[in-house]
């Protein structure tokens, strides 16, 4: 029995009529939302365009339809605090409602327990502990672009065993990141995903004007085009120059692939020299043809035998391993060893590898980039691979120097963002590099031409 079903006065109600039970009745914009059936909703809002109370008021949909006992309803966001507005919002709509049973003055945890014993707790990201519980039968994402990938991953996986519902909503915070990048992905609303966008003139409670309210006029003359599109209207901005921008995406690329014992382990490395570069080394398995990145060690200021000793203490380091680096270490880093002879000396392992030609290495990566209908490509990459994402521009630096900060690998650009020259910018690449040199070593290049020594092309 659901809960709708309990009191038979409201029962035959449509939901339009039931949800205008909870004042404010939605707008039009919000209806197409709420009306939604997908299991994975995400909603790029505008400021005070009505995000939190959409999301309660879905939240109050799914208990109603929802044909199961002991419901379980999780509110989670990067801290309690913020998690506010919808726990309030989503008590006032059940006790008008008349369903009510008892609500928390906290929400540090909070909790809010219905007559038929459904409840709706809220969860902080920053205590992973807290959202490794009973799995519930759906999640909204409170303020979801503050909260990282792994965050948005370890949801997704908490639903699976009960097929439940994930609710995300948030203003934007840059066009940058798993969050913009999901919000391009599923506008199509393929499959079980759909995004929406919710502009700020569409609240017309707050701007009766609409889009010719004299507020959103005056903010948008004050403000920069690219602050307008992304905080009021809810529109990620294109990202500027990045080398994977049309190739990578995080809801096809990010999979929780693990280490798997008796499997042979690949070890690609780049060895970043420079206070701001990182030393990458990127542990894969290749398995039925495909490529998955299970583990990374991604450090900064540590030499190469610091990141040897690393690898040592991990779990896969049992296996049989084949180890791929950069072959000119020694000459571009005025190292007194090269790489192949450092591994050699503290692991007896042999290293491979040859000089990779930057277009042609970035032509590779894209191939393997790509993926098939089902949405199953040749590469995929675990969420805890935090170097390698920042450089794909799916998430900010992992290193505490450069916290919030996008460190993506780019096109070399003008002032105006307009790509210039034929090469990318060599930064923020290790990784990238790192995966490339693996890639190019077992599987060669995409076409014959580029193995030529003579192709005219900038060398990494």
């Amino acid at each position: 029995m659901t809960l709708l079903e309990t009191i038979p006065d409201l029962n035959d109600l449509s939901l339009m009529e039931l949800l205008s039970l909870c004042p404010p009745a939605p707008n039009e914009h919000q209806w197409e939302i709420l009306q939604s059936e997908k299991r994975f909703l995400l909603v790029s809002g505008g400021e005070q365009a009505g995000k939190s109370l959409t999301a309660s008021k879905f939240l109050v949909r799914k208990a109603f339809e929802d044909d199961e006992d002991n419901l379980l309803y999780w509110l989670v966001a990067a801290d309690y605090d913020r998690t506010r507005a919808e726990f309030d919002y989503i008590a006032e709509h059940f006790a008008a409602l008349g369903f009510l049973a008892e609500v928390s003055k906290r929400v540090d945890p909070g909790r809010i327990t219905l007559k038929d014993g459904t409840r709706i707790e809220t969860k902080s990201a920053k205590d992973p502990r807290t959202l490794a519980m009973r799995a519930p039968h759906g999640i909204v994402a409170c303020e979801a672009s503050q909260l990282d990938l792994e965050t948005f991953h370890r949801l997704s996986s908490r639903l699976g065993p009960r097929r439940g519902w994930l609710f995300m909503s948030g203003t934007l915070e840059g066009s940058l990141g798993w969050y913009p990048a999901l919000i391009t992905a599923w506008q199509g609303g393929y499959g079980e995903q759909q995004s929406f966008k919710l502009p700020t003139p569409t609240n017309t409670a707050v701007y009766p004007g609409g889009y010719d309210d004299p507020e959103i006029l005056r903010m948008k003359r004050e403000s920069s085009d690219d602050y307008f599109l992304e905080r009021i209207m809810g529109e990620p901005v294109p990202p500027h120059g990045l080398v994977f921008a049309s190739d990578f995406r995080p809801d096809v690329h990010i999979r929780n692939v693990e280490y798997e014992p008796g499997n042979k382990v690949y070890i690609w490395e780049d060895p970043g020299y420079g206070s701001d570069s990182a030393h990458a080394m990127e542990i894969a398995h290749i398995i039925d043809g495909q490529v998955r990145v299970f583990d990374e060690i991604y450090e900064n200021g540590m030499i190469l035998s610091d990141l040897i000793s690393i690898a040592m203490s991990r779990p896969w380091w049992r296996e049989e391993k084949h180890v791929v680096s950069d072959p000119h270490y020694k000459d571009q880093h005025h190292a007194h060893n090269s790489v192949s002879e450092i591994w050699y000396d503290l692991t007896g392992l042999t290293v491979w590898g040859d000089r990779v030609h930057i277009l042609p290495g970035v032509e590779r990566m894209k191939t393997f980039l790509k993926h098939d209908p089902t949405n199953v490509p040749r590469i995929v990459f675990n969420p805890r691979c935090k170097g390698i994402l920042s450089e794909f521009g799916a998430g900010t630096s992992p290193f505490p120097q450069f916290e919030g900060q996008i460190r993506a690998y780019r096109w070399k650009t003008d002032r105006d963002g307009n790509v210039v020259g034929e090469t990318p910018d060599d930064r923020y690449n290790h990784a990238i590099k790192a995966v490339t040199y693996g890639l190019v070593e077992a599987f060669g290049y995409v076409m014959k031409k580029d193995l030529a020594s003579k192709v005219k092309v900038q060398r990494w």
